[in-house]
């Protein structure tokens, strides 16, 4: 709306619509006692409505009394919910914020357990009668619209069913395009009343979330549409999408992290198949910077929630990624965003309906964000079930990837055994042994598994890296996890008898359990074994192992390799030795040793092409070489 529609318009109207403009009490006198009174949530919720309101009922008790009061989410004030004013006012939530989780929890106030998705329907159908709704509107324009701004998701449904609407108009409320917009005659009366927005700012990055937010940028790719679920965490994760290019964004919340993301060009929704060129919404939380960006900005348009949250609706989006945390997951996948135990924390809100939608969705996918433990470490977000009374928001097929600080687990396609084991890999170590202690009670993993404790079983992730063999194949490079078994187990028997003699000079062609332990469960101090995988994260294919074990007496590296039968001759052991190199050198070793059977000319060439002084006692059938860490030329 241009700047001198904005100072004359409001005038307009009010010149217009004299007997919309009043006193609170005025306004307030149309309430009655047992009424049920919807307040606009979030950082759209209408604070000056709200402290007028309290005082109108201190001043008259008898005024307004058993109104149950329903909100999507208490951000600011919440003078309702004090005990004090209980014979006044019952809050009712849809999701729990900090400001009224103890009243919840102490029987003060309720909560109704939804997702955001359903709530417009129940206001239409009646299910919750409203008969007042307070909300917060953008001033009018020159035709008698005034906007929803940050907050259109369940208000609109509030205002289409209440008789009686009550709206702050505050010049500080960015006009938002989308299905926000409500005319002057549909409202009942009018407060004008300017004052700043509540604002939702992320807490400052900590070191685990530096982690968090580069896996999470090594799982989205260019082109994906994303929603991004609420909470700090998840705004400073996506943070790190800054250098990816034509996201689209379909999603619940509007937060800063994703408004920068369309400022630095990463997102432009330019591949999107549904809402091309727009980022579509329900509500905004951030900072002020961040509401004036979407003022008028017909780029960004914000719907009702019954439309952006439904999963039909995300399932039309090919290469649609749903991004969201959970308080916590147990190792077969359920993840809960409720309750901590019998505790109320949080509420079902969006994420149900967003990863269920993503899982639908052509290329669809769905994320699971969280830092490993809570409580300052105390207590572990990753537990064998979860508590009772934890309810459970996501379940065990909803959850495609899992990750924490610690590294990246996939859930999707995989058995209990599987998933509890790649949970495990990125629990805090610190509770890692008591992981799979209760999971062995449990019968949920293999009753004999081993694990190694302490610092030489960290895993290290600064080995992690990226390579290009000479055959221009992209590769990933990493130690081995505990939760490998199964992947090791598939790429052991889809060698070749040949390549499993020449690799481990035997005719064995099995690789029981107890055998692809030593491989997956090591002391990284001791040995190391490196996979090459093919850089999908999501089906990874193991197609090669490089290994060393320290020889003590001569601290020298024993080494060993094999590469996959369809990918031999490409590179994938050069490469895999210069990292084994890089690791070995890392640990002070003056070289490799090996043993060599007399025909296996790729390893020999291997070792002949690394550029490093060699040692060789030929035999009959084995060679016997020392690769030293001295440079011949």
């Amino acid at each position: 709306m241009p700047a001198a529609d904005k100072e004359t318009a409001p005038a307009q109207a009010r010149k217009k619509y004299p007997e919309k403009y009043a006193p609170e009490e005025t306004a307030f006198r149309h309430i009655h006692r047992g009424d049920s009174i919807f307040i606009g949530s979030g950082c759209g919720q209408p604070q000056h409505l709200l402290k007028t309101l309290i005082k109108y009922v201190k001043a008259d008790p008898a005024a307004i009394r058993d109104a149950e009061v329903f909100q999507t989410w208490a951000l600011g004030d919440v003078p309702y919910a004090d005990e004090r004013l209980r014979d006044n006012f019952r809050h009712n939530s849809f999701f729990i914020g900090k400001n009224v989780r103890d009243a919840v929890n102490k029987g003060l106030a309720d909560y109704t357990p939804v997702s955001l998705s359903d709530v417009p329907g129940m206001f239409h159908k009646g299910l919750i009668p409203l008969d007042v709704s307070l909300i917060q509107l953008a001033p009018p324009d020159k035709n008698g619209y005034m906007s929803l701004g940050v907050s259109v998701d369940i208000v609109k449904a509030a205002v289409q069913t209440s008789p009686l609407i009550i709206a702050q108009i505050n010049r500080y409320m960015p006009r938002t395009h989308g299905d926000g917009f409500i005319h002057i005659k549909d409202v009942d009366y009018l407060i004008p009343y300017d004052e700043p927005l509540l604002e939702y700012k992320a807490p400052a990055d900590k070191e685990a979330v530096k982690k968090i937010r580069g896996y999470l940028s090594r799982l989205v790719r260019d082109g994906e549409t994303i929603q991004a679920g609420y909470g700090g965490l998840i705004n400073s994760a996506i943070m790190g999408l800054a250098g990816k290019k034509n996201l689209g964004i379909h999603t619940e919340l509007l937060s800063d992290g994703l408004v920068s993301l369309i400022k630095k060009g990463a997102a432009d929704n330019s591949k999107k198949t549904l809402n091309p060129k727009k980022t579509i919404a329900s509500f905004c939380m951030g900072s002020k910077e961040t509401y004036k960006y979407i003022d008028d900005n017909k780029k960004i348009e914000l719907k009702a929630i019954d439309y952006t949250n439904n999963p039909l609706v995300i399932a039309r989006h090919d290469n649609m990624t749903a991004i969201n945390s959970a308080l916590g997951i147990d190792l077969t996948g359920q993840a809960t965003e409720e309750s901590v135990g019998k505790t109320f924390y949080g509420g079902i809100g969006g994420q149900a309906n967003f990863m269920r939608g993503a899982v639908h969705a052509k290329n669809g996918k769905t994320i699971l964000v969280m830092e490993s433990t809570a409580d300052n470490g105390k207590t572990s977000r990753i537990t064998p079930f979860l508590a009772e009374g934890a309810g459970v928001t996501l379940n065990r097929g909803d959850v495609h990837y899992v990750v924490t600080e610690y590294g990246i687990a996939y859930l999707h396609a995989k058995n209990v055994r599987e998933r509890a084991m790649e949970l495990i890999g990125i629990a805090h170590p610190r509770f890692r042994g008591w992981l799979i202690d209760e999971a062995k009670r449990l019968n949920l993993i293999y009753c004999d598994q081993a694990y190694m404790p302490g610092k030489k079983g960290a895993y290290p992730e600064d080995l992690e890296t990226f390579r290009t063999t000479r055959s221009g194949l992209r590769i990933r490079i990493r130690p081995v996890r505990i939760s490998d078994e199964s992947l090791l187990k598939e790429f052991f028997y889809s060698l070749t008898d040949d390549t499993i003699y020449r690799r481990f000079a035997s005719a064995r062609k099995d690789m029981p359990h107890d055998r692809l332990q030593a491989y997956t469960v090591i002391d990284y101090d001791q040995q190391m074994i490196l996979l090459a995988l093919t850089e999908d994260e999501e089906k990874e294919e193991l197609i090669g192992i490089g290994q060393y074990n320290i020889n003590q007496k001569t601290h020298m590296g024993d080494i060993g390799f094999v590469v996959k039968d369809a990918y031999q001759h490409k590179g994938v052991g050069t490469e895999l030795l210069k990292h084994l190199t890089y690791a070995g050198k890392r640990k002070g070793l003056m070289g490799f040793t090996a043993e060599v059977l007399s025909d296996n000319r790729p390893m020999i060439d291997l070792f002949k092409e690394s550029g490093y002084e060699q040692k060789k006692i030929s035999g009959e059938d084995m060679h016997e070489y020392a690769l030293l860490f001295r440079r011949t030329q």
